[in-house]
């Protein structure tokens, strides 16, 4: 649990993520809501400063009175603060990443709209993010000094209404919204002029705060956003816990250069604490390591973390997303704290298995088991056409570069090179991270172990009977193929009989099926009456020439069905 281990005082810490379109006023709203900022706080990255948008995850942070709800929570001794740490995230598109990055630890989401623009892409795309990592919402309609006071009342009433609508279908229905002006005037207003409304904002997000759970167990997984140098003393990570915990004298990795650190000192928002848990904003400090090595990355457990070169995930296509998903696609996947392009593949159960996931789980948590068969699909499958529930289904996902990350962790495939101005949501599917492939040669030594398979069906045709129990087939084989791969597979003929592939017959890629029942008499009388006509036909003038039966008037075919496991190096040919 999030607490400050001062004597006097103790202090709950509740993450508040502000995402939004670019330009809604997020920062201006973060600094109206501000007290302390902790280092990263209000982009410290000069050319966002010109342009007055966010470039990084500026965090900053204000303290408040633990309200009553809450004070009961803090085991012996009560909470006396209430600290909201705020996220800042990025609005603009080419950094949907680190809003998923920042979003993992967030308890509760501020969706900031322009009051005169409404809903635009990246509201939309906001507000997917929130859905997939965050439990609740309050959605503040920003900018209501630009309305004319005459009008603003009503303006607001009529997108309050529009914004309900919007979250109807979502997780945040009945969401509260709240107008105001974090910076009346814009941004080049002189700072004289009070914010509207924030003093109410702070009451509706202190009603809002539950008890976060945090788990100070398990492994160390901490997401570092800064990293600088202070003379004398060392260097300094800044970040948010992700899981487990971190204490004075631990010894932490950093995945990502493969060394690991000592930890000489922790602090929270500029005070000296001996450790941090799940969910706090810290800045530890280690010695001998160069900050430039290290911008933004994450700072683990010893071992703790897996590099992966591939990946199985559970699937669910993003409902916004237009477009199909298909197979030996590329999409930007995020994954932990990275985004890297990978190629994926979808599969599903076969049709015997296929019903639906058990209710009580959702389709992310279908489980993924490497001793099951699943059926390669060339796209995901959206419903199966009667409107109900989309079947489970999983993804391969085989990465450009390897990335680094924890166990079972939240992933989201998106098409990042879409146009940012074409007004489409670039999010296409969301899924959890259920087996990784640490091996470099994957390719050779796992995937070979993952049963999807695809059904194959050739057509032929039988050329002549040879006796009741054996048939000639032709134009199933190229002349070239390799009869011998199909000897002693099953066929099926169009008349019902079942027959195994003998050999091949002659030069021309024609073949021999044994019958094992025999055919049937209709199939024979088939066979006679087409002799029959062929010898009328032949008998003028000359002798009628004694022909073996052939099917001519109404061609027998032959079916071979098989699978394939698609990672088979073999690509043997399998009958159930």
């Amino acid at each position: 649990m999030s607490e400050s281990h001062d004597s006097r005082t103790k202090t709950l810490n509740f993450n508040v993520g502000v995402l939004g379109h670019v330009d809604s006023g997020k920062t201006s709203l973060a600094r109206a809501l501000s007290s302390t900022a902790s280092t990263a706080a209000f982009d410290k990255n000069p050319q966002s400063r010109e342009r007055g948008i966010t470039l990084d995850l500026g965090f900053s942070s204000f303290t408040v009175d633990c309200p009553d709800h809450l004070r009961d929570g803090g085991g012996l001794k009560p909470y006396d603060n209430l600290q909201f740490t705020l996220v800042d995230c990025p609005g603009h598109a080419s950094l949907i990443r680190t809003i998923i990055g920042g979003a993992q630890i967030i308890d509760l989401m501020i969706l900031v709209v322009d009051v005169v623009k409404g809903m635009q892409t990246q509201t939309a795309e906001c507000l997917l993010i929130g859905e997939l990592t965050c439990p609740r919402m309050v959605v503040v309609l920003n900018k209501i000094d630009l309305l004319p006071a005459s009008k603003r009342q009503s303006a607001v009433e009529k997108m309050t209404k529009r914004m309900h609508k919007t979250l109807e279908s979502t997780r945040f229905k009945e969401c509260p919204v709240i107008a105001v002006a974090a910076k009346p005037g814009g941004p080049d207003a002189p700072e004289a002029e009070e914010p509207h409304g924030v003093q109410e904002l702070i009451e509706l997000l202190k009603k809002q705060t539950y008890l976060p759970k945090r788990d100070p167990t398990g492994d160390l997984l901490m997401a570092v956003d800064h990293c600088f140098s202070i003379r004398g003393q060392g260097t300094v990570m800044t970040g948010t816990i992700l899981q487990g915990s971190v204490a004075i004298n631990d010894t932490v990795e950093i995945p990502v250069l493969k060394v690991t650190k000592k930890i000489k000192s922790v602090q929270m928002f500029r005070k000296p604490v001996s450790g941090a848990a799940q969910g706090d904003r810290v800045g530890v400090c280690v010695t001998q390591f160069d900050p430039k090595l290290l911008e933004r990355g994450v700072v683990c457990t010893p071992g703790s973390l897996r590099t992966l070169f591939a990946a199985v995930i559970s699937v669910r296509k993003i409902g916004y997303f237009k477009g199909p998903l298909a197979t030996r696609a590329k999409f930007h996947i995020t994954v932990g704290h990275e985004t890297v392009m990978a190629r994926v593949s979808f599969f599903g159960l076969p049709p015997s298995d296929s019903q639906t996931t058990p209710s009580e789980l959702s389709p992310l948590e279908a489980p993924f088991n490497l001793d099951r068969e699943y059926l390669h699909q060339d796209e995901y499958v959206s419903s199966q056409g009667d409107g109900g529930p989309e079947p489970a289904q999983w993804a391969l996902l085989e990465f450009e570069r390897p990335v680094t990350c924890p166990a079972l962790c939240l992933v989201i495939g998106s098409k990042l090179d879409t146009d940012i101005h074409a007004n489409t949501c670039r999010l296409a599917f969301q899924g959890r991270l259920l087996q990784g492939f640490e091996d470099k040669h994957y390719a050779e030594t796992s995937l070979p172990r993952l049963r999807i398979y695809k059904t194959k069906q050739k057509e032929g045709q039988v050329e002549r009977v040879t006796d009741d129990y054996t048939v000639i087939g032709r134009s199933l084989f190229k002349k070239e193929t390799n009869l011998q791969l199909f000897v002693g597979l099953k066929v099926t003929l169009s008349t019902g009989e079942s027959g195994v592939i003998e050999g091949g017959f002659g030069q021309s890629g024609k073949f021999k099926i044994h019958i094992q029942e025999g055919l049937n008499p209709e199939t024979k009388q088939l066979f006679s009456s087409a002799s029959k006509k062929k010898g009328k036909s032949s008998s003028k003038g000359a002798a009628a020439v004694e022909e073996e039966p052939k099917a001519e008037s109404q061609p027998v075919s032959v079916l071979l069905r098989f699978k394939r496991y698609v990672f088979d190096p073999q690509k043997k040919m399998i009958q159930s």
